[in-house]
């Protein structure tokens, strides 16, 4: 429920806190106190289309924040949770209106879009007067609501299953038909496609890995013949180590006659011959180890170039031959056993679309019988109204073919304001006060099924008499039992009958302005209002009798 109104700087209302409670709770005052202004906030709160003009003059821009209860298992939940948005707490919606005409919109101080605002505002307050119905002009509105009256969800929910298997059975249908007629089309370019790449087996990741072993080998190759040189440098007939080697040995026996002189020339050069007897042995090694077959070389190159030349001619990248490969094996499997498999998915349609008309004319069959069940619960409230000559008929029309996720029925509200006159669509058959207390009726009967949890009322009560408007305010109390109500009356009967009592009016600033001011009147200060309301400018002593004989039998 909606349970605090923050207004500043919109039209007359400089600063305003209003804190809301469950129940039938109405707002009186004066022609111009600045009702009107009230839920225009209210409605820019819920995503409304924002006006420059509604910022109070002199000030650059205008803010309202409402804050709801919604408890742990509202379906706006959900909504919230899609769109990444804290879902904690209170729910508040916040709206800025600048002076320039531009707004922003906010929920739990998140930026939102306006839509988004107004989608979320539309699940948490409905706001109805005489030119404000719209619940009553959309027929998809009219069947969900028949359903909420009848407790289908169920069954609704059993149709939308039912639509959704269907619909994936005509989906795999026309997949495998669109599939078959193309490879059927190109069955000779698929079969010699097949062959090639069955032969040619691509693997994922094939590419990398032939690559970098060619790229391997080719290094190898490039350092080889190096090697072999340095190699034959020291191991050959030029290979200086055998002449070293002589020469050291001279050395080694005349050193005894001159040590001091040759020692150090003889260990020197033994150093250096055991220097490259080691550089003999490495290179020996390092050729061991470039040791390759060239036809390994060879081959590896003919595979990476077949599978890049495949690659190419179907136009895909080398990774993706082994997925190409398998959907053209599909694809042709598909062809040559196209038929049968066509056959069973054929039957797959028809077994889900006989499940689905079935589910669907059960659900018929329910909202029929809810359809007169409403029919009647409305009529029931009707004379009370002052409708007692009028008739409200709910109008069901099957689709014979086709159908949707909600069914094969087209519902519609229908009304007949006087005997003789031919019904028609509510919304073009009723008048505006006609309209909000069959709106009424329809939401008493509902009892706060298919209902957001806050209604807004605005001036339902217009235009009628002293019994009507008895009648209109027990109904909004009835129905403030399951949801919360706020109304905007100026019958004292239905302000007699609120939980809680706001009087609006107009209260003067410096400087030649005013604002607008709401507060909650108890005692005295409420018979006060409600005798005004009954009396006019002069409340007399019968009119604060008339209005404490209200609020006691309220």
């Amino acid at each position: 429920m909606l349970t605090r109104l923050s207004i500043r700087d919109i039209v007359l209302i400089d600063r305003l806190d209003l804190d809301l409670s469950e129940g039938l709770t109405v707002l009186t005052g004066e022609t111009g106190a600045g009702k009107s202004i009230l839920l225009d906030s209210l409605s820019l709160a819920l995503g409304a289309r924002g006006d420059a003009a509604l910022v109070r003059h002199g000030c650059s821009q205008g803010q309202v924040t409402a804050v709801f209860d919604v408890g742990p298992v509202h379906p706006v939940l959900t909504r919230l949770e899609e769109n990444g948005i804290d879902t904690d707490g209170d729910l508040i919606l916040r709206r800025l209106q600048s002076s320039d005409g531009r707004s922003k919109a906010f929920v739990n101080d998140q930026p939102v879009s306006v839509s988004l605002l107004k989608e979320i505002g539309a699940q948490l307050v409905e706001i109805h007067g005489q030119h404000a119905d719209r619940a009553l002009i959309d027929p998809a509105v009219h069947r969900d609501l028949v359903d909420a009256f009848g407790g289908l969800a169920g069954d609704v929910q059993m149709v939308r299953e039912a639509w959704r298997a269907r619909r994936e059975a005509e989906k795999a249908l026309a997949d495998a038909e669109a599939r078959i007629e193309a490879a059927r089309r190109e069955a000779d370019f698929l079969r010699s496609a097949v062959t090639e790449l069955v032969a040619l087996e691509p693997e994922p990741g094939e590419e990398e890995t032939l690559a970098e072993r060619r790229h391997q080998m080719m290094q190898v190759e490039k350092i080889a013949g190096d090697l072999t040189d340095a190699y034959s440098e020291l191991d050959g007939q030029a290979s200086p180590i055998p002449a070293l080697s002589s020469l050291m040995r001279r050395l080694a026996r005349k050193a005894e006659t001159a040590p001091d002189i040759l020692q150090a020339p003889a260990d020197s050069l033994g150093k250096a011959l055991d220097h490259l007897e080691e550089a003999r042995a490495s290179l020996g090694d390092a050729i061991a180890r470039t040791d390759f077959d060239p036809r390994v070389l060879e081959a590896t190159e003919e595979r990476l170039f077949a599978l890049r030349a495949a690659s190419r001619k179907y136009q895909v990248q080398v990774d993706e031959l082994p997925a190409l490969r398998d959907r053209m094996v599909a694809d042709l499997a598909d062809l040559d056993a196209g038929e049968e498999r066509l056959v069973a998915l054929t039957a797959a349609v028809t077994e889900t679309t006989a499940a689905y008309r079935a589910a669907a004319e059960r659900l018929s069959d329910a909202r029929q019988q809810t359809a007169r069940t409403l029919e009647a619960a409305v009529g029931d409230e009707l004379p009370s109204l002052k409708l007692e000559r009028a008739t409200f008929e709910v109008r069901t029309e099957r689709v014979e073919e086709g159908g949707g996720a909600d069914g094969i029925d087209q519902v519609e509200f229908w009304v007949r304001t006087n005997p003789g006159t031919r019904p028609g669509p509510m919304m073009k058959v009723a008048s505006g006060g006609e309209l909000s207390r069959f709106l009424l009726a329809l939401k008493v009967s509902l009892a706060g099924r298919g209902s957001a949890p806050t209604l807004v009322f605005d001036e339902i009560d217009s235009g009628v008499g002293g019994a009507v408007s008895e009648a209109i305010g027990m109904r909004l109390a009835r129905l403030a039992g399951t949801v919360q109500v706020l109304t905007v009356t100026h019958a004292p009967q239905v302000a007699a009958r609120a939980a809680d009592h706001m009087l609006i009016a107009k209260e003067p600033l410096k400087s030649d302005q005013v604002a607008t001011r709401v507060r909650l009147i108890e005692g005295d200060h409420r018979r006060e209002e409600i005798a005004r309301m009954l009396a006019g400018a002069t409340i007399t002593d019968e009119a604060r009798a008339a209005a404490e004989k209200l609020m006691a039998a309220s």
